[in-house]
């Protein structure tokens, strides 16, 4: 129902930012961390060298600059786009599948024990500053790291009481002090007493990894809604526009979609697999939807103009309409945005940067002529 591609990360293409930058954490900090070579800010922001034309991670092992010779970034996109190169010593445009190290260790924390109190004293105990996990969540997952805490230990409740467990110890079980108090934190998440959780759905939200770097996908019951890069300056609009189109929350959790999601996504980025099967959840107007399936028609290792798409879905000489329904796409690489170029044949824009752009091209020519096509 679905293809895709991959192969070796090319030399990114930079591209000029379209929305306002995220904002970035005051200077002084930002020249404490990078004085420490503090990891934990990897990806939070990169330092750029007026007298040298390169920029770096936060924890690149190189002499640190004067302060007089740094301007700070808060993405490489756009050290990029102000004419600086990437450091070949912490290499900054290498993408990798996991999150840092203290935000991995806080995930399995809550996975371990949902109910676990970390309030922001709880994370200056552990060396971490709240404001500064409190950008990486929201940054990543369109949530505080307290919002998502919450989220979790409700989705948790929410799966416990489906399986039977009365409503007033899953609500114990999750950390909540009264059944008032959870009740009242159950109906504003999910709009509607405990009582009625079989009926209750929400988006399910992980981190999945991949050659391109870590994803955030989304799944409801009915099937994956989201996968997108968690990098992408639209991330959290998209999140806030799937939770209004669904009228569904968004809660941290597993469910049997993304598993599979993780699966598939495996055997694409090898090169074993063009069609996706797993089921996926579109919510979008008449048109975004007529795009969209407009995209799952393109064939594995091909490509099609927005001209062309245009025309297919009956809108001729409705690029510019198409072009804007492709980028409202919430479902990176299966619903295959990446195919569509310019007329030209250039690459023309892509949400996850351009060079993703190129990798998922060139892995899918490169391994078409596998599947007989």
């Amino acid at each position: 129902m679905l293809a895709e591609r991959t192969n070796s990360i090319p030399t990114p293409t930079p591209i000029p930012p379209a929305t306002p930058s995220p904002p970035l954490p005051p200077r002084a900090e930002m020249e404490r961390a990078s004085n420490a070579r503090d990891a934990s800010y990897d990806g939070v922001f990169f330092l750029a060298v007026t007298t040298t034309g390169i920029f770096c991670r936060p924890s690149c092992p190189a002499k640190k600059p004067r302060p007089e010779n740094v301007r700070f970034f808060a993405t490489a996109r756009e050290a990029m786009f102000s004419g600086f190169r990437a450091c070949l010593r912490c290499r900054p445009l290498e993408v990798g599948g996991a999150p840092p190290a203290w935000a991995g260790a806080l995930l399995e924390e809550l996975e371990r024990d949902p109910a676990a109190r970390l309030n922001d004293e709880a994370l200056r105990r552990r060396g971490l500053e709240p404001a500064r996990v409190r950008r990486f969540f929201q940054k990543e997952y369109g949530m505080t790291f307290h919002a998502f805490r919450r989220a979790r230990r409700l989705g948790g409740a929410l799966d416990a009481i489906r399986r039977g467990e009365r409503a007033e110890d899953a609500g114990w079980d999750a950390g909540f002090e009264s059944a008032s108090g959870f009740r009242a934190a159950f109906e504003r998440q999910f709009g509607g007493a405990p009582g009625r959780a079989a009926e209750a759905d929400c988006v399910r939200l992980a981190w999945v990894e991949s050659p391109v770097g870590p994803l955030l996908a989304g799944a409801t019951e009915k099937g994956v809604a989201l996968l997108d890069f968690t990098d992408r300056r639209a991330l959290e609009k998209q999140l806030g526009t799937l939770r209004r189109r669904l009228g569904r929350p968004l809660v941290p959790g597993e469910n049997e979609h993304l598993e599979r999601l993780r699966a598939e996504l495996g055997e694409y980025f090898a090169g074993e697999r063009r069609d996706f099967s797993l089921p996926i959840d579109l919510a979008g107007t008449p048109f975004e939807l007529a795009v969209w399936r407009g995209l799952l028609a393109i064939p594995y290792g091909e490509t099609r103009s927005y001209e062309a798409l245009a025309l297919a879905v009956g809108r001729p000489g409705g690029q510019r309409a198409v072009g804007a329904a492709n980028g409202r796409n919430r479902i990176a690489i299966v619903v295959p945005c990446h195919r569509v170029v310019n007329k030209s044949g250039e690459l023309g824009g892509y949400g996850g940067g351009l060079w993703r752009k190129r990798f998922l091209l060139d892995l899918e020519q490169r391994h078409s002529g596998l599947f007989g096509g």
